[in-house]
């Protein structure tokens, strides 16, 4: 084997070791939770990103009810939502289940007693 190919093989030897190293300095955080959660600054964006498909105005695809305003989606939550996003048997979205972060903002807007703005 000559140096010019042993140079190369060295070369993507160490590529390889550094990018399956697994260090955690380069995983991404979690964003982190808001102080104070709003349905407008937070809820909102995420009932419509994981829920307006089938909770339109009208439903559709056989969901019960529709989550397009603030206080559709604040009786929703005070009903099952909350349970159903959690469940790993039955989540809501039917498709999987939310990010462990936008389940959180949710409860703690429930929490923090449902504020709109």
């Amino acid at each position: 084997m000559n140096f010019k190919n042993l140079t190369y093989i060295l070369a993507i030897s160490v590529l390889l070791f550094n990018c399956s190293s697994g260090g955690d300095d380069n995983t991404p955080e979690p964003d982190p939770i808001p102080e104070t959660v709003t349905y407008n600054g937070h809820v909102k964006a995420i009932i419509n990103g994981n829920c307006g498909s089938c909770h339109a105005n009208p439903p559709t695809n056989g969901a019960p009810s529709s989550y397009t305003n603030y206080n559709e989606v604040k009786t929703g939550v005070e009903g099952n939502i909350i349970f159903r996003i959690n469940s790993a048997a039955d989540p809501m979205p039917p498709t999987g289940r939310m990010s462990t972060n936008n389940r959180a903002i949710i409860q703690k807007w429930k929490d923090q007693g449902f504020l709109e703005n």
